[in-house]
């Protein structure tokens, strides 16, 4: 089956740090731009950064810059989203996507543009963070 798996997710204190990891399941990240995604209770989901497989660029909404660093493993097949000085604003379900277009998926990760159309999506890992 071909699938996105994330992992990482937990409770931690305000101020603390986590790192995310999203390995494919079926495939291999090469040729794609794979995103990270979050969604808070009540909340719309927001881009969270995102990578592009075949040189590693990154690219982030300018709220997120600072606090969250995507980087890819290529031997490993594994993207990670590293989280720190964590808020509890942070609280969310952070997910994994990845799509074969990077155009789209940087637009998606801005927010220019609706997330719904990338090729894959994991089923999300929870964040917690508290105060």
């Amino acid at each position: 089956e071909v699938q996105l798996v994330e992992s990482g997710g937990g409770l931690v204190q305000a101020g603390g740090s986590l790192r995310l990891s999203c390995a494919p399941s079926g495939f291999t990240f090469d040729g794609y731009a794979i995103g990270w995604f979050r969604q808070a209770p009540g909340k719309e989901r927001e881009g969270v950064a995102c990578i592009d497989s075949s040189d590693g660029s990154t690219y982030s909404p300018d709220s997120m810059k600072g606090r969250f660093t995507i980087s890819g493993d290529s031997a490993k097949n594994t993207v990670y989203l590293q989280m720190d000085n964590l808020k509890p604003e942070d609280t969310a379900v952070y997910y994994c996507a990845a799509d074969r277009d990077l155009r789209y998926t940087i637009a998606a990760i801005l927010g220019h543009i609706t997330a719904d159309g990338m090729d894959y999506w994991g089923k999300g890992t929870l964040v917690t963070v508290s105060s």
